[in-house]
């Protein structure tokens, strides 16, 4: 039940941006990388996991740093549009860009 219940939350935050994205695509990237979706992930973790505070402060430190990559993806995607490169273009530089960072995050953060 729980497995559903996080399925149909994500499902309605994914639906809820893009149906704002068709009128107000700045609003919809917004809500795209707004804190709601990290904050489902934390309240997921702290309940599959008890709480356990060494857990969820490696969690939070991860996110936290976990910006850098995602900014990388964004402004890759920008870059590229700004370019009127095709979608699956945008896509593999954007994933190339957050992959290659999210490489650099965790050596880091070990």
């Amino acid at each position: 039940m729980q497995i559903l219940v996080k399925i149909i939350i994500s499902l309605i935050v994914i639906l809820a941006a893009t149906s704002i994205g068709k009128r107000i695509p700045s609003a919809a990237g917004l809500i795209g990388v707004m804190p709601l979706t990290g904050a489902l992930v934390l309240v997921w973790v702290y309940l599959e996991n008890r709480g356990d505070s060494q857990i969820m402060q490696d969690f939070a430190k991860g996110a936290l740093w976990g910006i850098l990559p995602s900014i990388l993806f964004f402004l890759a995607a920008f870059v590229c549009f700004k370019k009127h490169l095709p979608l699956h273009t945008v896509l593999v530089a954007s994933f190339g860009a957050w992959i290659a960072a999210a490489i650099v995050h965790q050596w880091m953060l070990k």
